[in-house]
């Protein structure tokens, strides 16, 4: 979560009421004046309340036209009855709450089948806030399984590294600061935007906790080669005996490759696999916030981390650093997977990629931009201006296309590759072939506009940072 200073709005802090709230409350007879940085001195009636909150939210953008989030914005109306339902009810009561707490083991359970654990009883995992709190939960069991083997062979446990591509969200960045471990980044190169097998391998030694390889990169759309990566650690262990995992990071690409792709293989039919998280409130289709993370067996993740509640006169182990959390998204995830099935799983990822495909390839047609990406792994894209644009850059584009209310992210690629800045379009649930169409004639209307311009506007320094 982003920090606030404590520190009075610039633009005043007082809110003014439409004088109808005090016509029409006889018990307020002067014009309603509401301080925003502190309490205000008495109550007002919850329509006027709701009516000024109302009013200022209506500056946010409209999170259907936001290309750049992956996150769900639209769900049936008995999903959100559902989740309405179950608002008040706290995750971590499991006794109070038994049912959602069975509704939670069936999810994982799901998952397990659906990414071929080996042994559905002995596969575990969890619901999570989402996947930021999955991949800290990965991490940590890493970190503490290298330990463990570190001490068994004598050796020191006091410099562990953790393997990933520049690519990475940000969440396994503070990972590793938060839990004092060396980010081994695997920087970008040339026309390789993520992590390669050969690079990964490269970067490894005794300290190594393990490697994380993305299955559907945030910053283009594309899958890590996780097979290819898991081959070249069976090699290493083959030729000096370090025995490394791989934590699958499908944040997206978990909830998109089990329908799309079934041929491919990343997830626990490697055994070099030894967990997988994922966003449910990305393509697992529900509303923020709940991730999953789940491992392989009880081997891969050390018992000293879970802990136990009293669970319906028993004990239940959790593994957590989230504490009080509504159960109503847990639920929603149960409904998805009720109301869909795999086939209705299929039906929905297969019309969110067709029409990332298709915008993409009209995109790529117009002639002023050049694709990166063409939505066939996620259903995501990016896109760069051609070689021969001068008159402006992806940050006047997007700064235009935001005039119509569309939100479409414009960043610049990490190291050895800050030359190289892009566009990127995330296709989800709810974005239609209609929404696509209006969206490409936005954009299209935009161009002979932008051609006019003496130059760009904004420099790649000043534009929009990457959060996605």
């Amino acid at each position: 979560m982003p920090l606030h200073h404590a520190t009075a709005t610039l633009h005043g802090s007082d809110h003014r009421a439409n004088p109808m709230h005090s016509l029409n409350n006889p018990a307020l007879q002067e014009e309603l004046v509401l301080p925003t940085d502190r309490l205000g001195d008495r109550p007002i009636p919850a329509e006027t309340a709701y009516q000024l909150v109302h009013d200022e939210l209506m500056l946010d953008g409209n999170a259907r036209l936001n290309l750049a989030t992956f996150v769900t914005t639209w769900m049936e109306e008995p999903a959100r009855r559902l989740m309405t339902e179950c608002l008040e009810k706290n995750m971590i009561d499991k006794d109070e709450y038994p049912q959602t707490a069975e509704l939670e083991r069936r999810c994982v359970s799901i998952l397990a089948n659906l990414w071929h654990a080996p042994d559905q009883d002995r596969a575990i995992g969890c619901s999570t806030t989402g996947s930021s709190e999955a991949c800290m939960l990965g991490g940590l069991a890493l970190k503490r399984r290298w330990a463990r083997r570190r001490g068994a062979a004598g050796g020191s446990a006091t410099r562990p590294n953790l393997v990933m591509g520049a690519n990475v969200q940000v969440c396994w960045e503070k990972f590793c600061n938060y839990w004092e471990v060396e980010a081994r980044k695997v920087p970008m190169e040339g026309e390789r935007f993520h992590l390669s097998a050969e690079e990964a391998v490269a970067r490894c030694d005794e300290n190594t906790i393990g490697v994380v390889a993305i299955l559907g990169s945030t910053f283009d759309g594309s899958y890590e080669p996780v097979a290819a990566i898991a081959a070249s650690l069976d090699d290493l262990q083959t030729r000096i005996g370090l025995d490394i995992p791989i934590h699958v990071d499908g944040a997206s690409g978990a909830m998109i490759a089990p329908f799309l792709d079934e041929d491919l293989v990343w997830d626990f039919r490697l055994p070099r696999v030894a967990s997988i998280n994922t966003s449910g409130h990305k393509y697992g289709l529900v509303y923020p916030g709940v991730g999953w993370v789940l491992w392989r067996d009880h081997d891969a993740l050390p018992e000293e981390l879970v802990f136990s509640v009293n669970y319906l006169g028993g004990n239940m182990p959790t593994f957590a650093l989230n504490f009080s959390r509504p159960g109503a998204e847990v639920v929603a995830q149960y409904y998805t997977f009720l109301r869909l099935g795999f086939d209705g799983f299929r039906t929905v990822q297969r019309a969110s990629r067709d029409i990332a495909t298709d915008l993409a390839d009209r995109i790529g047609q117009l002639g002023p931009f050049t694709l990166i990406t063409r939505g066939d792994e996620l259903p995501v894209f990016a896109f760069t201006t051609g070689p021969d644009i001068s008159a402006y850059n992806v940050f006047d584009v997007s700064r235009r296309l935001r005039e119509r209310g569309w939100l479409v992210p414009a960043y610049a690629f990490p190291e050895n590759r800050r030359d190289l800045s892009a566009l990127r379009v995330v296709v989800r649930n709810g974005f239609s072939h209609d929404l696509a169409s209006l969206f490409l004639e936005d954009l299209s209307r935009l161009i002979p506009e932008l051609d006019r311009q003496d130059g760009p506007l904004q420099s790649p320094d000043e534009g929009s940072a990457f959060h996605h």
